[in-house]
């Protein structure tokens, strides 16, 4: 507010005024929970106390007052990079076309946050058919993982000759290194396998 306004009351511009008297009830909100509820909660608490403020409202207030909730948990990291490692050409150029079934499969892996923690996910897809062709779940992240779900995709659909397995080149501990037991058999490329 300006120094006119600080003079003279009736000259705020209402929008200011009403946010003044919310910015008073999201605090004693906060306070009242520990500084623990996110925008979220608080403006749920606000509509229990009908209040009536819109959420956006909500969180414009707390980012200008510099109020912010607890965040649960941790980040789970599932990529690494790193230039310490070779990493493969890449041989389809981020175009990810196919002609055929058995053509071209991509991968990569997540994480889903469960009540018990972090689950990791690995799957393989067929870009032709768009349909995941292998997969697997683990409560750690660990390289066989990955190579678990391409060895289910490839065992489910007996893969020939001319497929592409294409992964992103994030660099996780030992991952190329495994990747390379495979490529006993197979060719490097393409952050993947040729078979």
């Amino acid at each position: 507010m300006g120094r006119a306004h600080a003079l003279t009351p009736k000259r705020i511009p209402k929008r200011l005024q009403r946010d003044a008297e919310l910015c008073g009830s999201i605090r004693r909100v906060c306070e009242q929970n520990f500084r623990a509820y996110g925008a979220r909660k608080v403006w749920r608490q606000l509509q229990r106390e009908r209040i009536p403020v819109a959420r956006c409202t909500v969180e414009r207030l707390m980012r200008q007052e510099g109020l912010r909730g607890v965040v649960r948990g941790r980040r789970a990291r599932t990529t690494i990079a790193s230039d310490l490692f070779e990493k493969p050409l890449d041989r389809v150029q981020r175009r990810f076309v196919a002609l055929r079934p058995d053509q071209l499969w991509v991968a990569d892996f997540t994480f889903v946050a469960t009540w018990s923690g972090f689950v990791y996910v690995a799957f393989v897809i067929d870009v032709f058919a768009r349909r995941i062709v292998g997969w697997r779940v683990s409560r750690s992240m660990h390289t066989e993982l990955v190579l678990d779900a391409l060895e289910q995709a490839l065992h489910a659909r007996e893969a020939q000759k001319g497929l592409i397995h294409h992964s992103d080149h994030g660099s996780q501990p030992g991952l190329k290194r495994s990747s390379q037991q495979l490529a006993r058999v197979l060719i490097v490329t393409s952050w993947g396998f040729t078979f």
